[in-house]
């Protein structure tokens, strides 16, 4: 690997205690070609624009994936990924459902490692904050026609982060759109995934909500993901996700939430959720929290649910009895090292191999 350490750092113009996500980024990128079959040509150097041609498929055709990641420092500036070979195993999982090469094992945890050590000061040492990653694949070869592409390169960014959401969410159930269908590329992380929800999102900001809870696209009458979220319900004393499955990304916070929660004695149950059971839900007050979780998020609640026209707000629990809240916090607690880690899921950068 190839390192070229910028000249001039930007951290000094970096505000840590006034951090807007994905507006500011580190001094460093990693890059790894892949062509004529193998991967070659990786390097770490400074941050910015990339030449493409204009007939690159990733333009075209969307022949591209990402992920999301974090490191966190502890109060002894120890740094820290948050199950890293999750998302190792989760890009090339999209990698592939999109007819891309898997990136090998070595270049993205060397690049990954070497990157970070270089841009570890731009780490967030704040509670709640941290690096926010953002490796990437995109297709890049020199032909218009519509198949897989023969070139590609993958890059890693990184951008400090706080709280993605900074206030309760209102929420409408989506009747008309979907962000995926039944045998497509819902449980990948495709960038296309994410420009199709913009409009539906737009419309629903117009209407003065803040997200959308997604519905199966056959239907809409089962509930899938909320934005750029999974999503949790607190109903009837049980902590409720759906399962993933084909259109439902398998979300590692998610995952990890699960977890934990049933470590802490919660009935967790994965399964199929009706529209109609959340709103029975809603109308009698058995639906106490609904909180979104992803890797920006973490974890962010729920004001209020739209259905058809009909705003159901939901209970107003003072935040320190919210599950929601709590759940936030034992997690956030792993990731910055203040407390046991009977998962594993904390790696040490020094330590990541």
């Amino acid at each position: 690997m190839r390192i070229e350490k910028t000249l001039q750092s930007r951290i000094g113009d970096m505000d840590f205690d006034n951090i807007s996500f994905g507006n500011q980024y580190s001094d460093h990128m990693f890059c790894s070609e892949y062509k004529n079959g193998e991967w070659k040509n990786s390097v770490i150097k400074p941050f910015g624009n990339i030449v493409f041609s204009p007939i690159c498929p990733v333009f075209h055709y969307g022949q591209a994936v990402f992920e999301g990641m974090k490191a966190y420092k502890d109060k002894n500036e120890e740094v820290f990924f948050f199950r890293p070979k999750e998302n190792f195993k989760r890009i090339n999982k999209s990698a592939i459902r999109l007819e891309m090469p898997p990136i090998p094992k070595d270049i993205f945890i060397n690049g990954l490692r070497e990157l970070i050590e270089i841009d570890k000061n731009w780490i967030p040492k704040n509670y709640g904050q941290s690096l926010y990653i953002r490796p990437f694949l995109i297709a890049k070869d020199g032909v218009l026609s519509a198949r897989p592409s023969q070139d590609y390169m993958f890059i890693i960014i990184s951008t400090p982060a706080d709280a993605y959401y900074k206030r309760p969410l209102k929420i409408k159930i989506e009747e008309k759109y979907s962000r995926s269908a039944i045998g497509g590329v819902g449980f990948t992380k495709a960038a296309g995934n994410y420009a199709s929800s913009f409009y539906p999102t737009r419309l629903a900001n117009e209407e003065g909500f803040d997200q959308i809870l997604w519905t199966d696209s056959s239907t809409h009458t089962m509930i899938e993901e909320s934005g750029t979220m999974n999503v949790f319900f607190w109903l009837k004393n049980k902590l409720l996700t759906p399962k993933a499955n084909d259109n439902i990304l398998s979300g590692i916070t998610c995952d990890s939430i699960i977890s934990l929660a049933k470590k802490l004695g919660f009935h967790v149950e994965k399964r199929g959720l009706s529209v109609s059971e959340i709103v029975k839900g809603l109308k009698t007050g058995e639906l106490k929290e609904a909180f979104g979780c992803g890797t920006a998020a973490v974890i962010n609640y729920f004001k209020m649910i739209s259905y058809k026209g009909d705003n159901f707000f939901l209970p107003d629990i003072p935040e320190k009895k919210r599950i929601s809240v709590f759940l936030k916090k034992e997690l956030l607690n792993i990731q910055h090292n203040l407390s046991e880690d009977p998962f594993g899921w904390r790696v040490k950068l020094k330590n990541f191999s």
